[in-house]
């Protein structure tokens, strides 16, 4: 399993910013997909999560809702999160993760700074 995260950046407040996940090594369009962070000094939180079919169920944490939708490309094998009007809150490390049990599996993460 290999999750490759990119499109994090440095950005000013009210910005936005696409970021992308390309997964291989496994059936990515069977598994539910997810998106999560940790900020400086925070634990690791859960921010939006797909599923498997689209459309399917889709869940995102309660700051992002609204503003920051997940998608993903089954053919392409490719997870999405586009996040929009950002804010200094939104400052973390952002992983793509796939729980294929018994184990979950990372990504190395994409960085978000947002300066107001």
């Amino acid at each position: 399993v290999q999750l490759v995260e990119s499109g994090g950046a440095l950005v000013q407040a009210g910005g936005s910013l696409r970021l992308s996940c390309a997964a291989s090594g496994f059936s990515f369009r069977t598994y539910t997909m997810s998106w999560y962070r940790q900020g400086p000094g925070k634990e690791r939180e859960l921010v939006a999560t797909i599923a498997a079919v689209v459309p399917g169920q889709i869940r995102y944490h309660t700051s992002v809702r609204g503003r920051s939708p997940i998608s993903r490309d089954n053919a392409r094998n490719i997870l999405y999160l586009q996040m929009n009007s950002l804010n200094p809150e939104d400052t973390a490390e952002y992983y793509c993760s796939v729980r294929i049990p018994p184990a979950r599996f990372w990504g190395q993460g994409t960085h978000v700074t947002v300066h107001a």
